[in-house]
């Protein structure tokens, strides 16, 4: 169950750590794209540029969470298709003893 737990507070880390970098960059491309509005010539290509620049940076930290949040995936997908009653004894236990200390407040 503490296994469980972690796997899943490092789920939600990654996912954290993925939404931040994603608003991130809507806020950078937003200013960018302000700034970019008046602009022409080598100015406009050089906030081009960075804003490819972010974009790829955005492509790369989605593709690296996809990566890393894989193994943990199949592994939850393996462990259930495995031991599908197991799953369901633990989840109900779970629930008893949550709605149990519930009834006691």
């Amino acid at each position: 169950m503490a296994r469980k737990t972690a796997a899943q507070n490092v789920a939600d880390q990654i996912k954290d750590q993925a939404f931040s970098e994603l608003q991130s960059l809507i806020e950078d491309s937003e200013k960018l794209l302000k700034d970019s509005a008046a602009l022409v010539g080598e100015d406009a290509e050089t906030l081009r540029a960075q804003l490819s620049l972010k974009l790829k940076q955005a492509l790369e930290s989605v593709t690296s969470v996809r990566e890393r949040t894989q193994p943990a995936v199949e592994a939850t997908e393996n462990y259930i298709g495995g031991h599908p009653w197991q799953t369901v004894a633990i989840s109900a236990g779970f629930g008893l003893v949550v709605g149990l200390l519930l009834g006691r407040r």
